[in-house]
């Protein structure tokens, strides 16, 4: 059994700043993940440096990030995504880069292990663009993906009645309200969970640190592979 988990940092600001990424690393120390999808892991002008130190992510939760390639050294993830997991995971796993269509520039994250392709993303501010980047990452899953496939991130999208058609072959969990983090009220943050794989539980990471950390709570989910 593996538990996954999706965390928007919010550039590790909290609501109004300061900078202190080190709540969200307690946070995700607490939640103790298997593999965690995270985003808004870099400043987002300039060279997109990190807001969430690399040196500190080993020390503090005991997970590494994804070895991502192609994008600026000061930065930790694409397009402000990364993947963090155990280092026992990390020695299998391939990442690839998803480019995204849409009025502004996205992108998702795609990690490959033996059993399972994981992919996190944070899609788009309108209904348009993110039905759109749907659409790529459910063609690419298939390509890419080893059978069983779990997205996961900040989807930017409060209804579940539309907007998330093009995933009818997942089983889509929004395992609670996640935002605003201090009295949350929109479920912006879902896992989309491809058939043959058990959810086992699902939950909104909601403690004190967590409030004060980011304006999103985490989400995990446990999932048994068969």
């Amino acid at each position: 059994m593996l538990r996954l988990a999706s965390y928007n940092l919010h550039k590790c600001r909290g609501l109004t700043g300061p900078h202190a990424p080190e709540r969200n690393l307690a946070v995700i120390r607490d939640l103790a993940p298997d593999i965690i999808a995270l985003q808004e892991v870099d400043f987002r002008f300039g060279a997109r440096p990190e807001a969430l130190p690399r040196a500190l992510i080993e020390r503090e939760t005991g997970l590494v990030p994804a070895d991502i390639t192609g994008t600026s050294e000061s930065s930790l993830g694409w397009h402000g995504q990364t993947i963090l997991m155990r280092p026992d995971l990390a020695r299998s796993a391939v990442l690839r880069r998803l480019p995204l269509p849409g009025l502004e520039p996205r992108g998702a994250v795609a990690l490959r292990l033996p059993r399972l392709t994981v992919i996190g993303l944070h899609l788009g501010l309108t209904r348009s663009s993110r039905r759109a980047q749907l659409a790529r990452i459910a063609a690419k899953a298939g390509r890419i993906g080893n059978g069983h496939v779990v997205m996961m991130g900040d989807f930017n999208e409060w209804r579940d009645d539309r907007g998330l058609e093009i995933l009818s072959d997942f089983r889509t969990v929004a395992p609670g309200p996640s935002y605003p983090a201090p009295l949350p009220r929109l479920k912006l943050d879902r896992f989309a969970i491809s058939p043959g794989l058990e959810l086992v539980a699902a939950g909104v990471f909601a403690g004190a640190r967590a409030r004060e950390a980011s304006d999103h709570l985490p989400i995990w989910a446990d999932i048994r592979l068969p």
